[in-house]
């Protein structure tokens, strides 16, 4: 039955429809000071999985393997060895779990017919880890990592794993049964320069190799999540390596392409020959067009990649003038048709989606359609609201529908690029919209260069397996598990409070968009709001120092940092405002704000430097190079580095002194008076320090 609650955030109240909600994810079963039943008894935890198993699996099983290496310091045997402590398999790959399944050990009644669903228990003095696909079982062996101590960020963010000598297990069945959107992704997107620069640091490549796919891969089946669309601004996922792709589908990976990307072609594809293929246009140039969508599909022939379908302008942008729905659903038509004759099988049977991006919705609103079976991703408007919800008869159209969401931006008014700016209840209010009305096949989340949207993602992907396990009455708290997987259950707390209000004061304005007028400086509101970021600094400074040293590269990035970063540029925007006023007023203060401006856009350019060559022995290096400061308009090409904002300086001859009220009367210092007068043999003197 459904319950209506009612929901106060910053004086606003709205009604919100819960649907029945189920677990959101299994149930403690893992402790360390005793339980049923002994993981790593000899010394190392031991761990069965047949090699007939899927690739994937095995990938996960050997990852398991060095996961209790991190907590026990000494990684578990992997083998075929019947007698093992932990038993993995998938049902229908593993001739231990089907044989356990006939004999009714365990229930497969709860894996058969499901998708990427695991059950976790204990059969006979052995744990057992099956699933009712690849993904069910790679999502079992996961969330065993996670039980164990091991975070989904523990190479992305640097989450220190606690060391423990046994690791023990409770009688059970435990499981975070299906997911309730079958498509949870992200888009690596708008990558440079950070995360180019990263990877070349790192891997040594000038594009997105399988080196370092494989860490965003690991972590996207971490977080329960099976979707990638690769980045795509100057990389070319399928072509750069072709590696990239069949390390996907082996590891369980689907992979898509964005949503000016049709036919599992990259835009570079196309840009890196336009001089030999000829303009992006349907209209002129429909056989190369029609020859380069078909090698699309025979290169992911065999695989579960996502196909997009349609067709948007040249580079992100929008069709020409003379396009109209009709010249669009040929295009659709005639996609269709080469997926039919490469794959063999009806068009139906190949997974497609189409992107409601922009103009295309218009296209939509004007009437165009497209088969029953194609998904209907729609869209927010770059900046966290959705734009459209399925009306009516909308909701049952049979392919289903997706939600493209954004915590990254490079558009007008300005581009959103350099920290997380998204208030998470307010993702947690818009994702919740989107699927109570339907929207619940396919959810694509933009996070740019991945990071520092390391607390975004976590929200999305766990709100993705299932939007009702964060209701309106924990949405605020949904930080505190987060932070306490992360910090510990001491400082978990504190860190959650702080990550709250990170969240909710980045969302205020981006700094890509701040400058000197944003607040009111006569009203004392630019005061205020820069008044709050010290306060908080201050507050997180405090938990810092308190931390353990192997926690406090986590802290930097995830809390300390973006308060730091964005709470300095607030300072130095409220400074120029004093300084740009003063001046005017022929303050001569108007230097000391002058100053300040120059210390803190120092000090933005220092912060940086220290996310890029210190924290974690210098491994982000690259990763914080995004320019952010001098924004003359949408877009970050002004120059090679940040500019800071334009001061005026008052002349020694030409300042004045400037007397200001308080508490209701005038004070001067005497020093400062306008003319004075000597008597004879007598003369006004300056005894500096006296008086009050």
């Amino acid at each position: 039955m459904a319950k209506r609650i009612s929901l106060f955030r910053s004086f606003v109240m709205f009604l919100f429809v819960l649907l029945p909600m189920s677990a959101a994810a299994a149930d403690r079963f893992v402790s360390f000071n005793g339980g049923d039943l002994l993981l790593n008894g000899n010394g190392s935890a031991t761990i069965y999985a047949s090699a007939n198993d899927c690739k994937g699996v095995l990938r996960a099983v050997a990852n398991l393997a060095e996961d209790f290496g991190r907590v026990t310091g000494v990684n578990a045997e992997v083998g075929e060895d019947r007698q093992a402590a932990i038993l993995v398999g998938t049902l229908g790959h593993s001739p231990i779990i089907d044989e356990m399944a006939k004999k009714r050990q365990i229930d497969a009644s709860q894996l058969k017919g499901c998708r990427e669903k695991y059950i976790i228990t204990i059969v006979g003095g052995q744990l057992v880890i099956a699933g009712s696909d690849r993904r069910g079982t790679i999502y079992g062996v996961y969330e065993l990592s996670r039980q164990i101590g091991v975070s989904p960020w523990y190479y992305w963010a640097d989450v220190p794993v606690e060391h423990h000598d046994s690791v023990f297990v409770q009688k059970g069945v435990y499981t975070d049964g299906e997911p309730a959107v079958e498509y949870r992704g992200l888009f690596l997107n708008d990558e440079a320069p950070c995360l180019t620069s990263w990877v070349f640091n790192t891997f040594h490549t000038r594009y997105g190799g399988h080196a370092f796919y494989e860490k965003v891969f690991e972590l996207l089946l971490r977080l329960r999540g099976n979707l990638l669309w690769p980045a795509m601004w100057s990389w070319a996922f399928y072509a750069d390596d072709p590696e990239n792709s069949r390390l996907a589908d082996e590891m369980g990976i689907i992979i898509g392409t964005s949503h000016h990307e049709p036919m599992a072609r990259n835009h570079q594809e196309w840009a890196r020959h336009r001089r030999e293929y000829g303009a992006w246009n349907y209209q002129t140039n429909q056989a190369v067009l029609d020859r380069f969508f078909r090698e699309g599909i025979e290169r992911m022939r065999g695989t579960e990649d996502l196909v997009t379908i349609g067709m948007r302008g040249d580079g992100d942008e929008a069709m020409s003038k003379d396009a109209d729905t009709q010249l669009l659903e040929r295009i659709v038509t005639n996609q269709r048709r080469i997926i039919a004759d490469v794959t063999g099988r009806p068009a139906r049977e190949t997974p497609q989606v189409w992107a409601l991006y922009k103009e295309v919705l218009d296209y939509y609103d004007k009437g165009m359609r497209v088969p029953d079976d194609v998904i209907m991703l729609l869209c927010d408007d770059n900046w966290g609201d959705v734009r459209r919800v399925p009306q009516g008869k909308e909701r049952q159209h049979k392919g289903g529908w997706g939600l493209y969401y954004h915590v990254d931006y490079v558009g007008a008014p300005r581009n959103s690029k350099w920290l997380n700016v998204t208030p998470s209840q307010n993702m947690w209010e818009q994702l919740s919209l989107a699927y109570n009305y339907g929207i619940g096949r396919m959810w694509i989340l933009n996070v740019g260069d991945l990071k520092p949207m390391e607390y975004p993602i976590q929200l999305f992907m766990d709100m993705a397996w299932n939007p009702q396990s964060v209701t309106s009455d924990v949405v605020g708290s949904h930080t505190e598990p987060f932070c306490k997987s992360v910090f510990g259950e001491q400082e978990g707390q504190e860190a959650a409070r702080l990550l709250n209000l990170c969240c909710k004061m980045n969302g205020r304005v981006t700094a890509e968009m701040l400058n000197a007028q944003t607040y009111n400086l006569q009203s004392g509101e630019w005061a205020e709001v820069e008044g709050d970021y010290v306060r908080l600094e201050a507050e997180a400074l405090r938990q810092y120092v308190r931390l353990r040293p192997e926690q406090r590269d986590v802290y930097q990035q995830i809390i300390l940092f973006p308060i730091q970063a964005m709470g300095n540029v607030y300072s130095m925007y409220y400074a120029q405002a004093m300084n740009l006023q003063l001046a005017k007023e022929g303050n001569p203060d108007a230097n000391r704000w002058a100053d300040r401006v120059a210390e803190c856009f120092h000090r933005d350019s220092l912060l940086c430097a220290a996310y890029n060559n210190e924290i974690a022995g210098g491994k982000w290096r690259g990763m914080m190079t995004q320019k952010h400061i001098g924004y003359r308009s949408w877009n970050d090409d002004f120059g090679p580095r940040d500019i800071m904002p334009r001061v005026v300086r008052i002349p020694d001859e030409m300042g004045k002194n400037v007397f200001a009220e308080h508490d209701g009367y005038v004070a001067m210092e005497a020093e400062h008076y306008y003319s004075k007068q000597d008597a004879d043999g007598l003369s006004w003197a300056c005894l500096p320090y006296f008086g009050r």
